[in-house]
């Protein structure tokens, strides 16, 4: 099949990273078009080029003689193209309010580090940051893991239960391993009262489909995008 073209900036996992791993898990074909050579340049030209359905931003998703925006959105898409999701209706939604969910926590974890403005440094909002850090580690992380524990304990191995990962199931690793690089304190205290969680974290990390991608250069490192660690917002 001719390869999709993922458009996400270089340099940090961000939002992309959803789609990457559910593109790589799913073994389909694609071309990371930011990260080529003049990547930076190319997807402004591209986003202001597409006056049909425009983008309101990266990521988004383009091929088939479509293209779409949104994480959820392109993951809702390659979930029923591309079988990373079930095949049944409720299924499907089910999979996507799961994913919707998790979008949820990652703004949440973005706007501990920017809670004023995105246009402003994390220095001119650390005060603001910090109090709103501490608030985001005692009562949002716990709540949403309270949420995704329920449901595996409910549904069992993976979030929409069944034998095999859906897209939401690794889309969990990552919002897992994000936490885990901007909250290690935090996150360590926690380990314990989400067993689930963490086997299902431990799980996906260890998935054959993911062996190669995950060990190589193609997973970006975290940094300047939504997962930051600043030791100061950090404590168990």
């Amino acid at each position: 099949m001719t390869p999709y073209d993922l458009w996400y900036w270089d340099g940090i996992p961000g939002r992309g990273e959803f789609v990457r791993l559910a593109l790589e898990a799913g073994g389909i074909p694609y071309r990371d078009r930011a990260r080529e050579p003049g990547g930076d340049e190319a997807i402004v030209r591209d986003m202001k080029a597409r006056d049909h359905h425009p983008p309101f931003a990266p990521p988004y998703l383009v091929g088939e003689g479509i293209s779409v925006g949104q994480t959820a959105n392109i993951l809702l898409f390659l979930g029923e193209k591309h079988g990373l999701a079930p095949q049944d209706l409720a299924g499907r939604l089910w999979v996507h309010q799961i994913q919707l969910t998790i979008a949820d926590l990652v703004a949440e974890a973005h706007d501990v580090h920017h809670p004023i403005a995105n246009s402003l440094y994390y220095e001119d909002q650390k005060k603001e940051a910090a109090r709103r850090a501490k608030h985001f580690r005692e009562e949002r992380i716990p709540k949403f893991l309270a949420w995704f524990e329920r449901v595996l304990v409910h549904e069992g191995m993976w979030l929409a239960g069944g034998e095999k990962w859906t897209y939401a199931d690794l889309s969990l690793f990552q919002l897992m391993d994000g936490l885990r690089f901007a909250f290690p304190k935090r996150m360590a205290a926690l380990a314990g009262q989400y067993p689930k969680v963490r086997r299902l974290y431990e799980r996906v990390a260890a998935l054959p489909e993911l062996k190669d991608y995950l060990s190589s250069e193609r997973r970006l490192p975290y940094g300047d995008g939504i997962f930051r660690h600043y030791p100061e917002l950090d404590a168990s």
